[in-house]
C-alpha cells in the first residue's frame, strides 16, 4: 500500500478532497517522522509503537570471508505491533 493508496481509501470512505485528505496524510507522516528524529517513541493506539533504540558496537563476520568486522553503535526505528492487531492479523 502507498501512500496515494491511503488517500484514496480516506476519499471512498469520507467525500473529502484528495487534497484535504494529501495534506492531513503528508501531515501526520511529517510529526511522525520528527518525532523518530527526535528519538521520541511514537505510539498509536490499537495499531502499534515505533520504538527508537540504539544498536551498541558489536562483533560482526563477513558471511563470504568470514573475516571479522566492528559494527559501530546505531540507531534504529523497530514497530511493535499492539496486541489488539496482533489478535486481528492471527485472527
Amino acid at each position: 500500500m502507498t501512500k496515494a493508496d491511503i488517500v484514496e481509501n480516506i476519499y471512498e470512505s469520507l467525500g473529502i478532497t484528495k487534497k484535504d485528505i494529501s495534506d492531513v496524510v503528508d501531515s501526520v507522516f511529517e510529526i511522525m517522522k520528527d518525532e523518530i528524529l527526535d528519538k521520541n517513541n511514537v505510539k498509536i493506539s490499537g495499531f502499534g509503537n515505533f520504538d527508537v533504540k540504539v544498536r551498541g558496537r558489536r562483533i560482526g563476520r563477513n558471511p563470504k570471508t568470514g573475516v571479522e568486522t566492528v559494527i559501530e553503535p546505531r540507531t534504529v526505528v523497530v514497530f511493535r505491533p499492539s496486541q489488539i492487531f496482533k489478535e486481528e492479523v492471527n485472527a
